[in-house]
């Protein structure tokens, strides 16, 4: 088979998306189906304005948090731990059995922390001067 390499900045859904349809086969036929779905939990104003939320989702079991914001002006209400609660207990709805996320050192380590999720791994000087964190949390319904 005869190739050639195209190396770009510019972000293309198509080619994303080809270059994300052979992963997601060859992950098919490796690991099986990973009954992957969306979970959102979104933040609204008194005008239903998106102003924060959760972005995630769920697949091999797992909960994963992409996304989690709440507008600086509304924390220390415990807004964003009614967030992961609700994303928590809807994974475990959908049968996963355990949470991951990551986050910089200078966002939410402890807030993550106080809610059960525990360090797996730190990716140290990104950004420079700062961490990369992975955490982890095992899900039990009730």
């Amino acid at each position: 088979m005869n190739y050639t390499l195209s190396l770009t900045d510019e972000a293309d859904d198509a080619v994303r998306e080809a270059i994300l349809s052979a992963l997601r086969s060859y992950n098919v036929a490796q690991a099986g189906a990973s009954a992957h779905r969306p979970l959102i939990v979104a933040l609204k104003d008194d005008t239903g304005t998106v102003t924060g939320g959760l972005w995630g989702e769920t697949g091999y079991g797992w909960l994963f948090t992409r996304l989690l914001v709440v507008p600086e002006s509304l924390r220390g209400r415990g807004i964003g731990t009614r967030l992961l609660a609700q994303a928590e207990e809807e994974a475990i709805a959908r049968g996963c059995r355990a949470a991951w996320l990551d986050t910089f050192s200078f966002q939410a380590r402890g807030f993550y922390e106080r809610l059960g999720y525990s360090c797996f791994a730190e990716l140290e000087d990104y950004p420079p001067g700062f961490s990369r964190l992975f955490l982890q949390k095992p899900l039990h319904a009730g």
